[in-house]
């Protein structure tokens, strides 16, 4: 069965109040989501009730950044990790809670993501795609007192998909529409967009990784200022862009791959920032300019998957590029998006203009996925991840 396809002969459905709860491959901190969802007719419901956003203490933040894609780490180490997340998502769920009162019936967590590998490669002797998100799962049940389903995104990578991109069950639930094309654009760390066609089904859509969003000029902006990110733009509306950098990165063989296709820090992380800044300096920029270049590289990456991917299936249908996420709170970065974009047809804005805040979205998303899991119904799209099939994602632990 559809995650959305018409519920009223589904009876075991019910209305619940869930949390979603995530923290991203920026490692910033957590995005809470309190999500009312209700059976329809027509499909699924959702009504964002509240949403909070707790930033990582500088020590955790720390210590997520050294544990992603390391190469060398302790077992200590990523168990004390595992744990320490899982109070963190304690605290930030009870400080949501005290500031939003209500109920809650379920929790859906995405945990943090360390490893993502969504080409199989080959280790020991066997050739194999893998991911792990990590969190201890059982504080978060004894804290909230309801079930909690986390790690979502290996059931996908089981059935032959990469795990990922997994909004778009809800950017399609949320916003599909009849007559224009929708395309929401995540801006997190990595990029990545679903594109729904006019009146399309959950087959129609596509889905993927556009590259590096934040996260290049996080980490810029962190080793060349001393600052974790680039607020409102300021530094990189100093910059000047270096054209020939950016022309030389988009020439990598991951821009060129047709979806379906996932990208995380083992593709843009700290490696991939440390080349990009020997690029800039080479080219003679200044601090400040190679901000403004990993910003541009965002914009063009994608403007570039858009009119490759994208943009034939929308016909001469009006076009909406929805965006969301950190980087849609950027203002240098959206007017550059702005300029890509617009030429090619499309009228951009942000989620927030049809209901839901950009930071709230991939929370939200976390709820929808943990109300079909719960309710044993598939929470991946197919056509996204490049699964064989759907599949029930999630793994549920017992309060």
């Amino acid at each position: 069965m559809s995650a959305v396809q018409s519920s009223k002969n589904v009876p075991y459905l019910k209305a619940m109040t869930v949390a979603g709860i995530m923290s991203g491959t920026s490692a910033d901190g957590i995005d809470l989501a309190f999500v009312r969802i209700r059976p329809s007719a027509d499909g699924l419901k959702l009504k964002l009730l509240a949403h909070h956003a707790v930033p990582f203490s500088k020590s955790l933040r720390a210590a997520v950044l050294r544990a992603m894609d390391a190469q060398a780490i302790s077992t200590a180490e990523l168990a004390r990790l595992n744990w320490r997340l899982g109070i963190a998502y304690c605290e930030a769920l009870k400080e949501a809670l005290r500031l939003h009162p209500g109920k809650i019936d379920l929790v859906g967590c995405h945990g943090q993501t360390i490893y993502h590998q969504g080409i199989a490669s080959e280790f020991a002797g066997k050739k194999f795609a893998c991911t792990w998100q990590i969190g201890e799962m059982a504080m978060l049940a004894e804290e909230s007192g309801v079930p909690v389903v986390s790690n979502f995104r290996s059931a996908d990578m089981v059935a032959g998909g990469q795990g990922a991109p997994l909004v778009s069950l809800l950017d399609f639930v949320m916003f599909r529409h009849r007559e224009r094309g929708r395309v929401l654009q995540n801006l997190g760390g990595i990029g990545n967009l679903t594109a729904i066609p006019p009146s399309g089904s959950l087959e129609d859509l596509v889905a993927f990784d556009t590259g590096p969003a934040n996260m290049v000029m996080d980490v810029l902006t962190a080793t060349l200022f001393g600052k974790p990110y680039d607020r409102g733009g300021r530094i990189a509306a100093r910059g000047n862009v270096l054209s020939e950098v950016v022309e030389s990165v988009l020439r990598q063989r991951y821009f060129a791959l047709k979806p379906p296709k996932s990208a995380g820090r083992e593709e843009f992380g700290e490696r991939f920032a440390a080349d990009f800044l020997e690029r800039c300096r080479a080219a003679g920029g200044r601090p400040e300019d190679a901000v403004a270049t990993a910003a541009a590289l965002t914009a063009r990456t994608v403007a570039m998957a858009y009119e490759r991917f994208v943009r034939p299936m929308m016909g001469d249908a009006p076009v909406d590029y929805l965006l969301s996420g950190g980087g849609a709170l950027n203002p240098t970065l959206t007017e550059m998006l702005r300029r890509e974009l617009v030429p090619l047809g499309c009228k951009v804005d942000s989620t927030a203009r049809l209901g839901l805040p950009t930071q709230a979205k991939e929370a939200a998303a976390f709820a929808l996925m943990a109300y079909e899991t719960w309710h044993r119904r598939p929470g991946n799209v197919p056509a996204a991840t490049g699964a064989r099939r759907p599949a029930i994602l999630g793994t549920i632990t017992y309060a």
